[in-house]
Protein backbone atom coordinates (compact mmCIF):
# COMPACT_ATOMS: atom_id res chain seq x y z
CA UNK A 1 0.00 0.00 0.00
CA UNK A 2 1.53 3.20 -1.11
CA UNK A 3 1.60 6.37 1.65
CA UNK A 4 -1.48 8.16 -0.24
CA UNK A 5 -3.57 5.11 -0.11
CA UNK A 6 -2.22 4.33 3.32
CA UNK A 7 -2.94 8.24 4.67
CA UNK A 8 -6.50 8.48 2.76
CA UNK A 9 -7.50 5.53 4.61
CA UNK A 10 -6.65 6.88 7.95
CA UNK A 11 -8.77 10.03 6.87
CA UNK A 12 -11.33 7.39 6.22
CA UNK A 13 -11.10 5.74 9.49
CA UNK A 14 -10.73 8.87 11.14
CA UNK A 15 -14.14 10.54 9.56
CA UNK A 16 -16.00 7.21 10.41
CA UNK A 17 -14.80 7.23 14.16
CA UNK A 18 -16.16 10.60 14.17
CA UNK A 19 -19.57 9.85 12.58
CA UNK A 20 -19.81 6.74 15.12
CA UNK A 21 -19.05 9.36 18.04
CA UNK A 22 -21.34 11.96 17.21
CA UNK A 23 -23.88 9.41 16.71
CA UNK A 24 -26.31 9.14 20.02
CA UNK A 25 -24.22 12.29 21.15
CA UNK A 26 -26.82 13.16 23.83
CA UNK A 27 -27.23 9.95 25.15
CA UNK A 28 -23.27 8.84 25.44
CA UNK A 29 -22.38 12.28 26.46
CA UNK A 30 -24.88 12.55 29.64
CA UNK A 31 -25.35 8.13 29.93
CA UNK A 32 -21.55 7.64 30.12
CA UNK A 33 -20.62 9.56 32.95
CA UNK A 34 -23.94 8.95 35.03
CA UNK A 35 -23.28 5.71 34.87
CA UNK A 36 -19.45 5.38 35.66
CA UNK A 37 -20.33 7.37 38.90
CA UNK A 38 -23.21 5.02 39.62
CA UNK A 39 -20.59 2.68 39.32
CA UNK A 40 -17.73 4.57 41.96
CA UNK A 41 -21.11 5.29 44.26
CA UNK A 42 -21.40 1.29 44.73
CA UNK A 43 -17.76 0.41 44.81
CA UNK A 44 -17.16 2.80 47.48
CA UNK A 45 -19.66 2.18 49.23
CA UNK A 46 -18.95 -1.43 49.61
CA UNK A 47 -15.20 -0.97 50.00
CA UNK A 48 -15.63 1.81 52.81
CA UNK A 49 -18.40 -0.72 54.73
CA UNK A 50 -17.62 -4.32 53.95
CA UNK A 51 -20.33 -6.76 55.17
CA UNK A 52 -18.01 -9.28 56.25
CA UNK A 53 -14.52 -10.12 57.35
CA UNK A 54 -11.94 -8.76 54.68
CA UNK A 55 -9.67 -11.56 53.39
CA UNK A 56 -6.26 -11.41 52.66
CA UNK A 57 -6.06 -12.53 48.67
CA UNK A 58 -2.75 -14.98 48.79
CA UNK A 59 0.15 -14.48 46.51
CA UNK A 60 1.02 -17.82 44.39
CA UNK A 61 4.05 -18.34 42.19
CA UNK A 62 2.88 -15.48 38.97
CA UNK A 63 3.21 -12.80 41.28
CA UNK A 64 6.36 -13.15 41.17
CA UNK A 65 6.70 -13.05 37.85
CA UNK A 66 5.68 -9.37 37.75
CA UNK A 67 8.05 -6.86 39.28
CA UNK A 68 7.05 -3.65 41.43
CA UNK A 69 6.93 -0.89 38.27
CA UNK A 70 6.07 2.29 39.28
CA UNK A 71 5.90 3.63 35.89
CA UNK A 72 2.58 1.88 35.45
CA UNK A 73 0.73 4.02 36.65
CA UNK A 74 -0.25 5.67 33.96
CA UNK A 75 -1.33 2.67 32.28
CA UNK A 76 -3.37 1.56 35.34
CA UNK A 77 -5.08 5.23 35.02
CA UNK A 78 -5.49 4.75 31.16
CA UNK A 79 -8.57 2.36 32.22
CA UNK A 80 -10.76 5.50 32.22
CA UNK A 81 -10.09 6.38 29.16
CA UNK A 82 -10.06 2.70 27.66
CA UNK A 83 -13.45 2.05 28.77
CA UNK A 84 -14.95 4.90 26.88
CA UNK A 85 -14.01 4.05 23.60
CA UNK A 86 -16.28 0.89 23.24
CA UNK A 87 -19.61 2.89 24.00
CA UNK A 88 -18.40 5.89 22.56
CA UNK A 89 -17.55 3.92 18.85
CA UNK A 90 -21.20 2.39 19.10
CA UNK A 91 -24.29 4.23 16.13
CA UNK A 92 -27.08 1.81 17.03
CA UNK A 93 -29.35 2.75 19.91
CA UNK A 94 -29.84 -1.61 20.28
CA UNK A 95 -25.89 -1.44 20.60
CA UNK A 96 -25.78 1.17 23.04
CA UNK A 97 -28.23 -0.53 25.29
CA UNK A 98 -26.67 -3.93 25.59
CA UNK A 99 -23.44 -2.64 26.27
CA UNK A 100 -24.80 -0.88 28.83
CA UNK A 101 -26.80 -4.26 29.93
CA UNK A 102 -23.75 -5.65 29.90
CA UNK A 103 -21.46 -3.43 32.17
CA UNK A 104 -24.11 -3.72 34.31
CA UNK A 105 -24.35 -8.03 34.45
CA UNK A 106 -20.29 -7.38 34.67
CA UNK A 107 -20.47 -4.73 37.65
CA UNK A 108 -23.62 -6.52 39.28
CA UNK A 109 -21.42 -9.54 39.58
CA UNK A 110 -18.48 -8.44 40.79
CA UNK A 111 -20.04 -6.24 43.72
CA UNK A 112 -22.14 -9.51 45.02
CA UNK A 113 -18.64 -11.12 45.50
CA UNK A 114 -17.07 -8.07 46.93
CA UNK A 115 -20.71 -8.13 49.09
CA UNK A 116 -20.43 -11.46 50.19
CA UNK A 117 -16.96 -12.12 50.48
CA UNK A 118 -14.53 -8.84 50.81
CA UNK A 119 -10.79 -8.95 50.02
CA UNK A 120 -7.79 -7.06 50.27
CA UNK A 121 -4.53 -7.62 48.54
CA UNK A 122 -1.33 -8.54 50.97
CA UNK A 123 0.68 -5.77 52.69
CA UNK A 124 3.94 -5.76 50.02
CA UNK A 125 7.10 -4.40 51.22
CA UNK A 126 7.36 -0.81 49.46
CA UNK A 127 7.82 2.50 50.78
CA UNK A 128 5.05 4.12 49.38
CA UNK A 129 5.86 7.56 50.79
CA UNK A 130 9.10 7.48 47.83
CA UNK A 131 6.06 7.38 44.98
CA UNK A 132 3.99 10.25 46.41
CA UNK A 133 1.44 9.28 43.22
CA UNK A 134 0.91 5.80 44.00
CA UNK A 135 0.54 6.78 47.27
CA UNK A 136 -2.14 8.44 46.86
CA UNK A 137 -3.86 5.94 44.42
CA UNK A 138 -3.47 3.90 47.99
CA UNK A 139 -5.33 6.33 50.00
CA UNK A 140 -8.06 6.50 47.77
CA UNK A 141 -8.65 2.84 46.46
CA UNK A 142 -7.17 1.26 49.69
CA UNK A 143 -6.39 -1.62 47.85
CA UNK A 144 -9.61 -3.34 49.25
CA UNK A 145 -12.54 -5.04 46.44
CA UNK A 146 -9.73 -6.95 45.00
CA UNK A 147 -10.95 -10.04 43.87
CA UNK A 148 -12.56 -9.98 41.12
CA UNK A 149 -10.28 -7.54 39.54
CA UNK A 150 -12.53 -5.22 38.02
CA UNK A 151 -9.30 -3.00 35.92
CA UNK A 152 -8.95 -6.13 34.58
CA UNK A 153 -12.54 -7.17 33.66
CA UNK A 154 -13.39 -4.40 32.36
CA UNK A 155 -10.41 -4.35 30.12
CA UNK A 156 -10.67 -7.73 28.89
CA UNK A 157 -14.22 -6.17 28.40
CA UNK A 158 -13.51 -3.12 26.02
CA UNK A 159 -10.92 -5.30 24.24
CA UNK A 160 -12.94 -7.23 22.96
CA UNK A 161 -16.00 -5.31 21.89
CA UNK A 162 -13.43 -2.32 20.94
CA UNK A 163 -11.65 -4.96 18.76
CA UNK A 164 -14.68 -6.03 17.04
CA UNK A 165 -15.89 -2.58 16.72
CA UNK A 166 -12.44 -1.65 15.08
CA UNK A 167 -12.49 -4.44 12.46
CA UNK A 168 -16.24 -3.83 11.35
CA UNK A 169 -14.47 -0.24 10.65
CA UNK A 170 -12.16 -1.70 8.51
CA UNK A 171 -9.22 -1.06 10.93
CA UNK A 172 -5.75 -2.23 9.83
CA UNK A 173 -3.54 -4.85 12.03
CA UNK A 174 -1.47 -1.99 13.43
CA UNK A 175 -4.61 -0.27 14.88
CA UNK A 176 -5.83 -3.35 16.10
CA UNK A 177 -2.71 -4.95 17.88
CA UNK A 178 -2.82 -1.45 19.62
CA UNK A 179 -6.06 -2.02 20.47
CA UNK A 180 -4.99 -5.36 22.69
CA UNK A 181 -1.75 -4.27 23.41
CA UNK A 182 -3.52 -1.35 25.57
CA UNK A 183 -5.47 -4.29 27.26
CA UNK A 184 -2.63 -5.94 28.22
CA UNK A 185 -0.67 -3.15 29.61
CA UNK A 186 -3.61 -2.30 31.64
CA UNK A 187 -3.95 -5.63 33.40
CA UNK A 188 -0.17 -5.83 33.80
CA UNK A 189 -0.23 -2.43 35.77
CA UNK A 190 -2.78 -3.37 37.82
CA UNK A 191 0.09 -6.14 39.40
CA UNK A 192 3.21 -3.88 38.20
CA UNK A 193 1.39 -0.88 40.62
CA UNK A 194 0.74 -3.98 43.33
CA UNK A 195 -2.81 -2.68 43.32
CA UNK A 196 -4.17 -6.57 42.36
CA UNK A 197 -2.23 -10.18 42.68
CA UNK A 198 -2.27 -13.02 40.41
CA UNK A 199 -5.51 -14.30 41.53
CA UNK A 200 -7.25 -11.23 41.45
CA UNK A 201 -6.35 -10.69 37.25
CA UNK A 202 -7.13 -14.37 36.32
CA UNK A 203 -10.74 -14.10 38.01
CA UNK A 204 -11.10 -10.47 36.83
CA UNK A 205 -10.17 -11.89 33.15
CA UNK A 206 -13.03 -14.77 34.08
CA UNK A 207 -15.19 -12.42 34.85
CA UNK A 208 -15.08 -9.88 31.77
CA UNK A 209 -14.33 -12.97 29.47
CA UNK A 210 -17.80 -14.37 30.69
CA UNK A 211 -19.68 -10.80 29.88
CA UNK A 212 -18.03 -10.88 26.11
CA UNK A 213 -19.94 -13.98 25.82
CA UNK A 214 -22.93 -13.13 27.62
CA UNK A 215 -23.21 -10.09 25.70
CA UNK A 216 -23.02 -11.66 22.47
CA UNK A 217 -25.51 -13.74 22.87
CA UNK A 218 -27.88 -11.62 24.31
CA UNK A 219 -26.80 -9.12 21.98
CA UNK A 220 -27.57 -11.76 18.91
CA UNK A 221 -30.82 -12.84 20.32
CA UNK A 222 -32.15 -8.73 20.10
CA UNK A 223 -31.08 -8.08 16.84
CA UNK A 224 -32.99 -11.43 15.69
CA UNK A 225 -36.29 -10.50 17.44
CA UNK A 226 -35.96 -7.06 15.99
CA UNK A 227 -35.73 -8.20 12.15
CA UNK A 228 -38.35 -10.46 12.57
CA UNK A 229 -40.30 -6.89 13.84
Amino acid sequence: MDPDETRGRSRGLAGLALARIRSLWVAKLFGIPACMAAFFLFYFLLLEHPRAAVATVPLVAADAWVPFSPWALPLYASLWLYVVLAPALLDDRLDLLAYLGASVALSTAGFAVFYIWPTTVPRFDVDWSAHPWLARLKTLDASGNALPSFHVAFAVFTGAWLGRLLRAMGAGTPLLLLNWLWCVGIVYSTMAVRQHVALDVLSGAALGAAAVIAHAHVLTFLRARRAIR
